[in-house]
């Protein structure tokens, strides 16, 4: 009869945990669609505006790709550690880990806002040696930087949002920004409605407004309608921080902001080799990757939402008093359960993004050469996301949401650096290869991690405490 009932209670705890992952995964990667649209937004706008002004901002997007990643990685260093808080009911434990996510976030914005703001030229004189890209990128950089302190603020928000799986809010506020970027854009860019005509200065003017509408709506939300939380302003910024916590967050969280780190750094080295080409390699680029992007939603909302029921079960697990075995038996079950959805996911996307690619590109005033590239390069990407599925959710998603967030660091530190840029280095100074081989080389990990995420997910040596 009790083996019977913990059956029962089993089946639909599985249940409720598949339930809870595919609503968690539509609703980021709903508001994945949404962020990536603003970006796609103004890539197209200011691609119609000249290709100067889209090889300009492509460039500081690189330089904000950095920051983004810096800052996700704070986010989720909170996922991590406050998902599994969640699982164990401990509001408190939320509140202070947020708290010092907040403080490390805020740091990371400011050392890149004075980089960035009184260093522009030198700043993007690593991604191109253009005079005039990097000219066209100043205006652009000048602006927007301001928008990296709101930036920090809403992702930490946001991120302890998802710990206790309160997705929708995300949604919310970066639907409000596509309608506030997308309005100020076709005002400031190209002067409609007696505005004067900006250019790329115009769009982050747009971009600038929309992060701060961003972060107004998490703080209303957070101040007059959670009731999870119950969270106070005092709560995120009185002194001193928890020390215990902090050093929680240092053990789960640093490994993922390093991890983040290095690979905005990395990709600012790929921009660099490409942007060191021709002006049409810069522009399919940025073309390519937006769209990737945007094509790949259910894959980044996928390791988000793994991350947190993973955390949530460990959690769980520890609350109700059940023994490591009966734990490592039901992770079992679910990460297994999980991997093939990956692949499935993988399939879709790539799919997609092949038969849609013809469609994307006329959206763009480009020149021929430049539209070329870009069908070449999403064609790579169409088969190299497969891969993207199954490697990026198993690892950012199971395996650090296991609590082995040093794993994938290293992970990420040896295929990025070790082989993927000398590849992709090699291919482009030494033996000159076409520029599609280059991007090629760029985009090999992602096929390769497979094997490593397969070894490594199907060990189950994934699960630490903290």
């Amino acid at each position: 009869m009790n083996t019977a009932l913990n059956s029962d209670i089993l089946l639909a705890e599985r249940k409720d945990f598949k339930k809870r992952f595919w609503r968690m995964l539509i609703v980021i990667a709903l508001q994945n669609v949404i962020v990536y649209g603003v970006n796609l937004l103004d890539n197209i706008m200011i691609g119609g505006y000249t290709e100067l002004a889209l090889q300009g901002v492509a460039l500081v997007n690189q330089i904000q790709f950095l920051l983004q990643m810096l800052i996700g990685g704070a986010s989720d260093g909170t996922i991590v550690l406050a998902s599994r808080f969640w699982g164990e009911k401990n509001i408190e434990g939320i509140k202070k880990t947020a708290k010092v996510a907040l403080r490390v976030a805020l740091a990371l914005a400011a050392v890149m806002f004075v980089f960035v703001f009184f260093f522009p030229s030198a700043a993007l004189g690593i991604l191109t040696d253009k005079p005039h890209v990097i000219a066209e990128g100043t205006r652009y950089m000048r602006i927007v930087c301001f928008s990296y302190f709101f930036f920090a603020g809403t992702q930490v928000l946001l991120g302890m949002l998802r710990s206790v799986e309160t997705a929708w809010v995300g949604f919310m506020n970066s639907l409000a920004a596509l309608c506030i970027n997308g309005v100020l854009n076709y005002i400031l860019i190209y002067g409609h409605f007696g505005a004067p005509e900006l250019g790329a200065a115009g769009a982050a003017i747009a971009t600038l407004t929309s992060r701060i509408v961003e972060f107004v709506i998490v703080v209303i939300y957070l101040a007059f309608f959670d009731k999870k939380l119950s969270l106070k302003a005092k709560d995120l910024l009185s002194f001193p921080i928890d020390r215990e916590i902090f050093r929680k967050f240092i053990k789960a969280g640093l490994p993922v902001i390093l991890s983040g780190g290095s690979w905005g750094i990395a990709q600012g080295m790929q921009t660099a080799i490409l942007g060191r080409l021709t002006d049409s390699v810069i522009s399919a680029n940025s073309i390519a990757t937006t769209v990737f992007s945007i094509m790949s939603v259910l894959l980044y909302g996928s390791a988000t939402a793994t991350s947190v029921m993973i955390g949530k079960t460990i959690g769980q697990w520890s609350e109700a008093g059940r023994d490591e075995a009966s734990l490592l038996s039901e992770i079992k079950v679910r990460s297994r359960w999980l991997q093939a959805r990956f692949l499935v996911l993988g399939v879709i996307t790539g799919t997609a993004l092949f038969l849609m690619k013809d469609i994307i590109i006329n959206a763009y005033n480009i020149l021929p050469e430049t539209r070329e590239l870009a069908l070449l390069f999403m064609t790579v990407l169409s088969i190299t996301v497969v891969g993207t599925s199954y490697q990026m959710p198993c690892l950012t998603g199971i395996v650090r949401g296991g609590g082995d967030t040093k794993f994938v660091l290293f992970n990420d530190i040896i295929f990025m650096w070790c082989i993927v840029l000398p590849s992709a280095f090699l291919a482009a100074f030494v033996l000159e290869l076409h520029p599609v081989w280059i991007f090629f080389c760029l985009k090999s990990d992602q096929i390769l991690k497979c094997f490593v995420a397969i070894f490594k997910v199907n060990r189950y040596k994934w699960v630490k405490k903290f």
